[in-house]
């Protein structure tokens, strides 16, 4: 994995085989760590435990797998910067890790958008349509993709961080409340409550901007007329 040259420690460069291996027992949490002292092994065993799921996430969000590989560099060169800002005690490399992965994402997509080279309609393996009904029950009422996404966003932001992640967690992943459990370090019951709680709140907020969005609609159309 090679990444830009801005500073010396933005360039982890490929480590050998044998030094990857030095590290490669160690845990997620402890690699990240270790990446604070520069360590370019520990960033070689996060890459190659992580980048398909970061491909994966960008993928799904920018549409464009070329542009999802620029994201999916851009990532690890964050996390490789920006590790001693990681902390075990609120939650786990993987979700820290997905976190500026949706971030990332997203920042690109704005970009691309804006540029007029962002495609809503390539396709995506996404498991979101499941429950996305679920959290608009009165439907998007012929908004477009680009007024729903925009919504999505604005509602996501609302919640708190950790009702945000788990929804992310089953967005992405489609990881079932012990899944998501495991990975956060937390129990069940309190990731079920984060669920319940975020989506609940989540219905309510895009329940409201979507009355808003299709009034300022019907108002634009018929000024229009």
């Amino acid at each position: 994995m090679t990444l830009d040259n801005e500073n010396p420690r933005s360039t982890p460069e490929r480590p050998s085989a044998n030094a990857s291996r030095e590290v490669s027992h160690l845990s997620d949490e402890e690699l990240i760590l270790l990446l604070r002292s520069g360590s370019h092994p520990a960033m070689s065993v996060l890459f190659d435990r992580f980048h398909r799921l970061v491909l994966s996430v960008a993928c799904r969000i920018v549409r464009d797998f070329g542009e999802a590989e620029d994201v999916m560099q851009e990532v690890f060169l964050e996390i490789y910067r920006k590790a001693t800002l990681f902390d075990p005690a609120k939650g786990s490399a993987k979700v820290w890790i997905l976190q500026y992965a949706y971030h990332r994402s997203m920042n690109r997509r704005q970009f691309l958008a804006i540029r007029g080279h962002y495609d809503p309609r390539n396709p995506v393996i996404s498991n979101r349509q499941e429950w996305e009904p679920q959290m608009s029950p009165n439907g998007w009422g012929g908004l477009t993709i680009e007024e729903r996404e925009r919504i999505m966003l604005k509602g996501m932001e609302s919640l708190s961080e950790k009702q945000r992640t788990v929804l992310q967690l089953a967005y992405f992943e489609g990881l079932l409340i012990k899944e998501i459990a495991e990975r956060m370090g937390e129990s069940a019951e309190r990731v079920n409550n984060y669920y319940f709680r975020g989506l609940h709140k989540l219905r309510d907020v895009l329940h409201e901007m979507l009355a808003s969005a299709k009034d300022d609609k019907k108002c634009t159309e018929t000024a229009k007329s």
